[in-house]
C-alpha cells in the first residue's frame, strides 16, 4: 500500500499530460514546474528553453518528439510529471507513459471543431479504466460558451464529462472562475494566485444551474447523493468531494477545469485537484496486475534513453524500495545490477539512494532491459501489462551515408528502438533493402537527427522500392544450348522446355516429361535449379511468379556434359524463351483498413479512389459510436504518403493497417516508370 502523507494523503504520485499537438501540455508542464518552485524562471517554445522540449530534435521543430519528465512537491505532497508529445505520430510514447500512472490530464484547447481530436485519447483512456481530467487551456482565448464546448467535447468521451468550474466572463474574455464545488468565485491574476471574489451577480444563476448538473451526474452513480437532490437536501462539501476522488479514481467520470497555462491561471486549482483527488500507487499497481501480498520491490521501465552517460531507464515504482546497487530480477529472464538512481528534471539528473512506491526513477546501465520490462527485486515476477505498439504507417529505405559505417548500422538502430519501440527495422531480401518503418515522415525523420546526434551515424534515405513481379501472358518452347570447347574436357547441355502462364497465385513449377534418356536423370535436377535461378529476374529485371517450366526433349554428351553444362542451358533457355512470351509486370494489391470519423469518411474514399484504390464498404466502427472503417484493394506503390493525407483530411484521427492481398497486372506509363527505375537502380 502506498504510505499517506499530508493533506493529500496518497503518497507520490505520477500523471501524465497528453494532448493534441499545440494543446499546451509543455506549457502547462512549465507553469506547473514555476509555481511548484521547481524551477526559478518559466522557459517557453519560442525561446527554445522549456523543460520538457529539452532535446534538440524538439527543440528544432519546435514542438513534443518524446516524453519529458520532471519531479516537484507541492503543498508537501510529492509528484512526477511525464509531459507527452501532441503529435499523432509520437503516441507510443504517451502509450508507454500511461501504463504507469495515477492519472492522465488531457489538455485540450477550447475550440468545439477540434473535439474529434481528442477522441482516439479519451477511449483508450476509458479503456484502460486509466483516471483522467480535462484541462480546457487558453480559455483567455476562447470565442465560445463552455456550456457549448462541453456539448460538441462530449460525445468524443465515452464517460460523462463533469465540468468543475464556470468562466466569469469580462467584455468577451474570460477573467475568472466559479468552483462549483467549493462555490467561490476567483479572479485570474497573471502569473499570480487567483483572487477569491464575490460571485458575479450575473454569473450566479448559471453557476447554479451547472452545480446542480455536475452534482446529478454525481449522484448517478452515489444512492444517497441521489436520494439527498430528490428531498432538496444540500449535501455537505466533504461528501461532493469524496464523490469527486471516488468517482474519477474509479474511472466513472472525466472532471472539466480550465485555465491558461502561460498565464498560470487555473493552475493552481488543477494542482489542488490532482492533490486531493489523485489516487495513489496503490491503484495503479493493482490496474497493472501488482500483486498486493508481499514485501518485494516491483517496478516497470517506460521509457529507456541513451545519453552521453550511458543508457537510463526511467521507470515507475509500484511496490516496495529500490535502493541503488540493487539486484533486479528481469520478467525476461536474469538479473540485473541498478548502478545509480536518479530524479529527473527533463534533462537535469539528480542522484538519489533510493526510490520508494509512487516514485518516478531513472535507473543507470540497465544494458538489456527493455521499455515496458518488469523488473522485481529480490526475485522475479511475472510481466505486467505493457502498452500496445502502433502498427507501422510509414517506411523510409536507409543506407550509412558513409560505407564505412555499415557496421554501426546494425547497432545504431537497435538503440533507437530501444528508445522507441514503435520504430520498426527489416532487410528486405529482393530489394537488398534496410528498411525503417514508423508512425509518419516527422517520426521517421526525428529518429535519424537522433541516431546522427547520439551515435554518430548519418544515414541516406529513400521511398523503398515497391516489390513488383513479373509473369508472362503466353506459352512457347524454347531451345537451350550451351557448348564449350576451351581445351581438355569441354561443356555440354541441351534441352527444350515448354513455358507457360499459371493462374494468378499458381506459383511455379517444373514438370519433368523426359523419354527415352536423352538427358539423363543426374542432370534434370540441375535444369531445375538453372530455370529457378533465372527466375530471379526475368525479361522486366523483377522477379518472376506464376510460371510453369516442363522439360520435354534434349540430348548430352558422354564426356562434355555436367550439372553445371545443364544449369547454364537451361538459364539460356528461359532467357531467350520468357522474352518472348509477352511479359507483364503485376504490382502487389493491398488489403487496407481505415478507420475514420463518420463526417470524414466520403474524404476519405475521395483519397482512396485518388491512389487507384477500389471501394470494398464500410461498416461503423465497433465500440466506436460515430467512426466508420473503410476497406479497400490499394496498390503498395500509392500507399507511401497515404497515412499522410488520411491524418490532413481528418485533423490526425484517422489511421490505417494493411496487408498482402494479391497481384494485379500493371500496364502502360506506370508500368514503364517502375522497370526504367529498376533499370537505373541496376
Amino acid at each position: 500500500m502506498a504510505e499517506k502523507n499530508g493533506k493529500g494523503g496518497h503518497g507520490p504520485r505520477c500523471v501524465a499530460l497528453v494532448g493534441p499537438q499545440g494543446s499546451g501540455k509543455t506549457t502547462l508542464l512549465e507553469s506547473i514546474l514555476w509555481i511548484t518552485g521547481a524551477i526559478t524562471r518559466k522557459g517557453s517554445h519560442a525561446q527554445r528553453n522549456t523543460v520538457g522540449d529539452a532535446s534538440p530534435e524538439a527543440r528544432d521543430r519546435l514542438m513534443s518528439v518524446e516524453l519529458a519528465a520532471a519531479t516537484t512537491n507541492y503543498l508537501g505532497d510529492h509528484f512526477s510529471f511525464i509531459d507527452c508529445p501532441g503529435s499523432i505520430e509520437f503516441l507510443q510514447e504517451s502509450l508507454n507513459a500511461m501504463m504507469g500512472v495515477d492519472a492522465v490530464v488531457v489538455v485540450a484547447e477550447p475550440d468545439p471543431a477540434k473535439a474529434q481530436m481528442l477522441q482516439p485519447m479519451l477511449k483508450r483512456l476509458s479503456d484502460l479504466a486509466i483516471p483522467h481530467f480535462l484541462f480546457i487551456n487558453k480559455v483567455d482565448k476562447a470565442q465560445g460558451s463552455m456550456r457549448d464546448l462541453l456539448v460538441a467535447l462530449q460525445p468524443a468521451a465515452p464517460k460523462p464529462l463533469v465540468l468543475r468550474q464556470v468562466p466569469i466572463w469580462k467584455e468577451g474574455v474570460v477573467t475568472g472562475f466559479v468552483d462549483l464545488a467549493l462555490e467561490r468565485a476567483f479572479v485570474y491574476r497573471e502569473h499570480a494566485p487567483s483572487e477569491v471574489v464575490a460571485i458575479p451577480t450575473d454569473v450566479a444563476d448559471r453557476e447554479h444551474e451547472a452545480r446542480f448538473q455536475m452534482l446529478e451526474k454525481l449522484a448517478d452513480y452515489d444512492d444517497h447523493l441521489m436520494e439527498e437532490l430528490l428531498s432538496d437536501v444540500e449535501p455537505p462539501r466533504d461528501e461532493i468531494f469524496a464523490d469527486l476522488s471516488r468517482e474519477l479514481a474509479e474511472g466513472l467520470i472525466v472532471p472539466v477545469l480550465i485555465g491558461s497555462a502561460e498565464k498560470d491561471n487555473g493552475v493552481r486549482r488543477l494542482l489542488k485537484a490532482l492533490r486531493h483527488e489523485c489516487p495513489g500507487v496503490d491503484r495503479a499497481a493493482a490496474r497493472q496486475g501488482v500483486a498486493a501480498a508481499g514485501d518485494d520491490t516491483v517496478l516497470q521501465v517506460v521509457k529507456t534513453i541513451h545519453g552521453a552517460g550511458g543508457k537510463l531507464s526511467l521507470a515507475r515504482v509500484f511496490k516496495g524500495i529500490l535502493k541503488d546497487g540493487a539486484t533486479l530480477a528481469r520478467s525476461e529472464g536474469g538479473e540485473e545490477r541498478a548502478s545509480g538512481l536518479f530524479s529527473l528534471t527533463g534533462e537535469k539528473q539528480m542522484k538519489i539512494p533510493a526510490a520508494g512506491a509512487g516514485d518516478l526513477v531513472a535507473i543507470g546501465r540497465l544494458e538489456k532491459v527493455q521499455t515496458g520490462e518488469t523488473l522485481a527485486a529480490p526475485k522475479a515476477v511475472k510481466a505486467l501489462k505493457t502498452a500496445e505498439i502502433l502498427p507501422p504507417a510509414y517506411k523510409l529505405a536507409i543506407k550509412a551515408a558513409d560505407r564505412k559505417d555499415d557496421v554501426k548500422l546494425s547497432g545504431a538502430i537497435a538503440k533507437l528502438r530501444e528508445e522507441d519501440p514503435a520504430i520498426g527495422f527489416d532487410h528486405i531480401a529482393e530489394t537488398h533493402e534496410a528498411v525503417l518503418v514508423g508512425q509518419g515522415e516527422v517520426h521517421l525523420k526525428t529518429a535519424l537527427a537522433r541516431t546522427e546526434r547520439k551515435f554518430g551515424l548519418k544515414l541516406d534515405t529513400h521511398p523503398p522500392h515497391v516489390g513488383y513481379r513479373e509473369t508472362i501472358r503466353k506459352p512457347i518452347e524454347q531451345r537451350g544450348r550451351h557448348k564449350k570447347q576451351s581445351g581438355g574436357h569441354g561443356q555440354f547441355g541441351d534441352i527444350v522446355i515448354h513455358i507457360k502462364p499459371q493462374p494468378r497465385g499458381g506459383g511455379f513449377e517444373f514438370i519433368d516429361k523426359i523419354a527415352g534418356g536423352v538427358v539423363p536423370r543426374q542432370f534434370i535436377p540441375s535444369v531445375e535449379k538453372g530455370v529457378r535461378d533465372y527466375l530471379h529476374k526475368g525479361p522486366l529485371g523483377f522477379p518472376v511468379v506464376d510460371v510453369s517450366v516442363t522439360l520435354i526433349d534434349g540430348s548430352y554428351h558422354s564426356v562434355d556434359s555436367s550439372d553445371a553444362a545443364f544449369q547454364q542451358a537451361a538459364r539460356i533457355g528461359m532467357t531467350e524463351g520468357m522474352a518472348l512470351c509477352n511479359p507483364v509486370l503485376l504490382e502487389p494489391i493491398m488489403i487496407v483498413e481505415v478507420n475514420t470519423p463518420s463526417d470524414s469518411t466520403s474524404r476519405i474514399n475521395q483519397i482512396i479512389t485518388g491512389k487507384r484504390g477500389q471501394l470494398l464498404g464500410y461498416d461503423g466502427r465497433p465500440g466506436w459510436p460515430g467512426w466508420d472503417v473503410v476497406r479497400a484493394h490499394i496498390p503498395e506503390s500509392e500507399l507511401q504518403n497515404f497515412i499522410i493525407e488520411l491524418r490532413s483530411a481528418t485533423q490526425g484521427a484517422a489511421n490505417f493497417s494493411y496487408r498482402f492481398d494479391h497481384l494485379s497486372e500493371l500496364t502502360g506509363k506506370l508500368a514503364d516508370n517502375a522497370i526504367a527505375l529498376k533499370a537505373q537502380a541496376a
